[in-house]
């Protein structure tokens, strides 16, 4: 995960309230480019192979050492088997029907804490563990109960911590859920994406509408302290009106967050897409209108837009952080955790330590080979400069709080601000003319139309991408 600095920023914008017309198809036609997401700054491309498990191990004893300095704690495991594919994804993921592989995967995970807990050591506070994939539920119930039994044993898990699963609707059924609140998960995450037949059809992931309203209505009856619900804009043979449709039905469903993210097609890069027809995907135009359809509707349904992909009723956690500028971007979106170290267990996880991050490697034959040699399964990472932190807390306040103030960062940071950025400072004098954002002597702010291309405001601070103009990696931005 990622930090947002917000002893950086005052009182956070409320962009999505405010809801505007999208951009016009002129200045959507200036922005016709590909850029990063920014879930870490800096972004996963920049990871180097120098960066190794040796790296990880001195960060994780640095910690250690901090001693009541320490920063808040989470873990992520990173379940990557699937049972079927889905022709839209882009995770790192191993298809198959074998559930043994999965029991075997829990061991390594297992081999794998115990080398990080030789150099953190044993019995770290940690408020929050997410697993995600792939699709965690591919594991039996077996296997997840050991896994979290691993978890207690290791870490001092928050008795108010959140404890979330990533859920495939499909792989579940009530008293399955009744045992993953027994193991201890509090938060459901569940993967919709559209509830259109004609579009799941097309993405080859067929799963009626009803099915996720009765999963739903099961997890609230448990007593699960949240849900969330992923969709995806942008899928073939989706149109403004298909969508409008799924929208009607999620806020009839009423989850307590929403996850909306926007489809990116990289079949050059994932396999899976290539399954799908370009033909068949809406024109950028199409996408711009339903974001701004979903904002207005799921808006005027009492949702906060959180920022950029994710909305939350008033009194959801993430909603709260919103209001009181502890929002955070993570490799999960957008998150609750301010400024803390990250865990990362399994094939291709992520995490970051201090001012580091490191991945796994991205194959299991990989990863198993490393922990049977008995070493961290570190594949590259990245040790993060002065210039690299500073950046990073300003790109992270533009895309979760949507606002900079110049004087607080540059005291914070030990630069003028404005001196420092000078060149950055052109750039957004022409966003401002474009109306996307607020330029003042004391601060920036990201307009209400500006949301919709806020990755374009927070790309004029990323060094490394002015740098490289090669951006074939990343989505577009619209």
């Amino acid at each position: 995960m990622s930090a947002c600095p917000q002893s950086e920023m005052s009182s956070p914008a409320e962009p999505s309230q405010d809801v505007l017309a999208p951009p016009s198809p002129a200045v959507l036609r200036r922005f016709e480019q590909a850029g990063p997401r920014y879930t870490s700054y800096p972004t996963a491309d920049r990871f180097v192979e120098a960066f190794g498990g040796d790296d990880l191990a001195q960060a994780l004893r640095q910690r250690r050492a901090m001693g009541a300095m320490k920063r808040p704690l989470a873990v992520y495991v990173h379940i990557p088997f699937c049972e079927s594919i889905c022709y839209y994804c882009a995770c790192n993921k191993v298809v198959t029907r074998h559930k043994s592989q999965g029991r075997r995967y829990i061991d390594y995970l297992g081999r794998e804490m115990e080398l990080q807990l030789a150099c953190l050591g044993a019995g770290a506070a940690v408020n929050q563990v997410h697993l995600g994939g792939g699709t965690p539920t591919f594991i039996d119930d077996a296997g997840l109960a050991e896994l979290m039994s691993m978890l207690r044993s290791n870490f001092a898990l928050a008795a108010d911590g959140e404890y979330s699963i990533e859920i495939d609707p499909r792989t579940v059924d009530e008293r399955r859920l009744e045992r993953l609140a027994a193991m201890g998960f509090n938060r459901l995450s569940f993967g919709v994406q559209d509830f259109d037949a004609d579009v799941q059809l097309a993405v080859h992931r067929i799963q009626p509408a009803h099915q996720v309203f009765d999963r739903v209505a099961a997890a609230r009856r448990i007593g699960f302290r949240s849900t969330n619900i992923d969709l995806i804009y942008g899928l073939p043979r989706q149109t403004v009106s298909s969508f409008d449709r799924t929208l009607e039905q999620v806020c009839r469903l009423r989850p307590d967050r929403i996850a909306l993210y926007s489809y990116a097609h990289l079949p050059e890069r994932f396999k899976p897409q290539r399954r799908i027809s370009a033909d068949e995907l809406p024109e950028p135009m199409a996408k711009i209108r339903m974001l701004s359809r979903s904002i207005a509707a799921l808006t005027d349904a009492g949702y906060i837009h959180v920022g950029m992909d994710h909305f939350a009723l008033p009194d959801d956690a993430l909603a709260v952080a919103r209001r009181q500028g502890r929002l955070y971007r993570s490799f999960q979106g957008y998150d609750t955790q301010a400024d803390g170290d990250l865990i990362a267990l399994g094939v291709s996880a992520i995490g970051r330590m201090g001012a580091t991050y490191s991945q796994n490697a991205k194959t299991l034959a990989d990863y198993y080979d490393h922990l049977d040699r008995g070493c961290l399964p570190v594949e590259r990472g990245l040790a993060l400069q002065r210039d690299d932190v500073l950046r990073r807390a300003v790109i992270m306040a533009i895309m979760c709080q949507g606002r900079v103030d110049f004087e607080t960062m540059g005291s914070t940071h030990l630069v003028d601000f404005r001196r420092y950025f000078a060149p950055e400072f052109v750039k957004l004098g022409t966003l401002a003319a474009q109306g996307l954002v607020r330029l003042t002597d004391h601060d920036l702010e990201v307009t209400p139309m500006g949301w919709y291309l806020v990755r374009a405001v927070a790309m004029v601070f990323d060094r490394y991408l002015q740098a490289d103009r090669s951006r074939a990696r990343f989505s577009r931005i619209v």
